[in-house]
């Protein structure tokens, strides 16, 4: 005969009510100024832990305006880096 298995009984979770109604939040959170493309970016690494990607982007940022102004008057600069 197998063994009953006493389970612990939950409480029944309650649901608590919020104090705006949600096309009252919806309305608030339209009228917000929307955050730049910089800080979406880190809000991205902070909230899916991508950190390794950081140094990736910034290389790629970094020769990215190196060869922006390679084609400009910053050009006789630039040559003496490589």
């Amino acid at each position: 005969m197998p063994k009953k298995s006493k389970k612990k009984q939950q409480k029944p979770r309650h649901e608590t009510q919020p104090d705006e109604s949600s096309a009252e939040q919806f309305a608030k959170q339209a009228e917000q100024k929307p955050p730049s493309l910089a800080a979406e970016f880190l809000d991205f690494l902070i909230h899916n832990k991508k950190w390794w990607l950081t140094p990736i982007i910034l290389v790629l940022l970094l020769v990215g305006i190196l060869v922006f102004l390679s084609g400009t008057v910053a050009a006789p600069f630039i040559y003496p880096l490589f």
